[in-house]
């Protein structure tokens, strides 16, 4: 969960704050080099997919943690996802490298390049279009799918258990509140709205990146019906990053915990090092 948080926070730091609010009101020459920005829209595809990523991972690991008893102790912990957080990220950096391929200079002013623009070389290539449908494919169907069904699995194991534990109790005559039946109602209820959500957001983009791939970008026509679509679904994507924490935060106690401690973990250590550094002045 602090994973998928951290992927979020990149999205709402890099995609939004730097991408779209900060660079484009900033007059450097540096910011729209080609250079500069064929990595950008590099970093941006990586974040994105990321926190694509973390949300499958996170799906993953509450159906283990609550349906697989027996795989919960090598899977749920901490080490696992020391090892899984970085083999995802490093695999998402080789597969968006064709991307680093993809623009060409917009302008030339002397021996500046400024801008970027979809290559037509590159775009009507058959390896680039095999790249796009098999990153279209992959978004749309084998995560959003894994998504769809490891809740659905979660979804339904939570019932059944719950009917058996519903019949148990009757019998006994049990009387007063169900802690494990709420327990398990909030799993339920976390897992609907954040896959619920996150699929709303992303379907949109997906499905016309879909359709289009990069080829509404060559135009770039303002009042093409795709090229909004496109931006919309951008928009909606950036979204999902702040309703996926916003979701935590409102649901989990130790979420709201381990946040408020991660976002004030450089302060503290920069008050830390400043004490210290002054206690080692005064020393002397």
């Amino acid at each position: 969960m602090m994973t998928m948080a951290v992927a979020d926070f990149t999205v709402i730091f890099i995609n939004v704050i730097l991408y779209e609010l900060l660079m484009y009101r900033l007059s450097n020459k540096f910011l729209f080099s080609t250079n500069f920005l064929t990595v950008m829209i590099y970093q941006l595809a990586i974040t994105l997919e990321f926190s694509l990523w973390s949300t499958v991972a996170f799906t993953v690991d509450r159906y283990v943690a609550m349906c697989c008893p027996k795989l919960q102790p090598k899977y749920c912990r901490v080490k696992t996802l020391i090892i899984l957080a970085p083999i995802i990220l490093i695999l998402l950096c080789v597969e968006n490298i064709p991307l680093l391929f993809l623009f060409e200079p917009l302008q030339i002013i002397g021996s500046i390049s400024l801008g970027v623009r979809p290559s037509l070389d590159v775009l009507s290539s058959p390896m680039f279009s095999t790249f796009i449908k098999l990153k279209s494919i992959q978004c749309l169907f084998i995560a959003f799918g894994l998504i769809f069904l490891f809740n659905g699995l979660t979804v339904r194991h939570i019932l059944l258990v719950s009917k058996a534990r519903r019949a148990f109790r009757s019998q006994r005559s049990a009387d007063g509140r169900d802690m494990e039946m709420e327990s398990r109602r909030k799993s339920i209820i976390l897992l609907i709205s954040v896959s619920g959500s996150f699929t709303l957001l992303w379907l949109p983009a997906s499905v016309t990146y879909f359709i289009t791939g990069y080829n509404v970008y060559v135009n770039r026509d303002y009042t093409s019906p795709a090229f909004i679509a496109l931006q919309v679904g951008s928009l909606l994507t950036n979204l999902s990053s702040c309703t996926n924490t916003s979701i935590y935060a409102a649901t989990q106690s130790k979420f709201r915990e381990e946040l408020k401690t991660l976002l004030k973990f450089p302060w503290s250590f920069i008050v830390n090092l400043v004490k210290k550094k002054s206690n080692q002045n005064n020393s002397s």
